[in-house]
């Protein structure tokens, strides 16, 4: 299912993820709405720091490592307030509405 941002078509694999990351703010937009998502402050800092990290690293941290990364930007967030955030799992749903292809498997990264 392709999104469209700015009349522009951009792929995506068969679960809805980019093929190639897309940073700009509408495609965050378009996303959420697909997900069912209503954005708030926090949806943000979660999306720009998945970027960053996407951009530094080349791929995304798992849960653990973006739990962990997260506390400094977001003081007393836990699991249940990702969750709270991205329902479907913040380290997967968060790379989806960020623009960034779908994450590495579990373990190694």
């Amino acid at each position: 299912m392709p999104y469209v941002v700015n009349g522009t078509e951009l792929d995506t694999d068969d679960q809805g993820y980019l093929l190639d990351p897309d940073f700009s703010d509408e495609i965050v937009e378009v996303v959420a709405a697909a997900e069912g998502l209503t954005l708030s402050p926090a949806h943000w800092t979660v999306v720009n720091y998945l970027r960053d990290e996407y951009r530094e690293h080349g791929h995304t941290p798992n849960f653990r490592n973006m739990l962990k990364g997260l506390a400094e930007l977001m003081p007393g967030i836990d699991s249940k307030g990702l969750y709270d955030l991205f329902p479907i799992g913040p380290a997967k749903q968060g790379c989806k509405v960020a623009g960034l292809p779908q994450p590495l498997g579990k373990g190694g990264y």
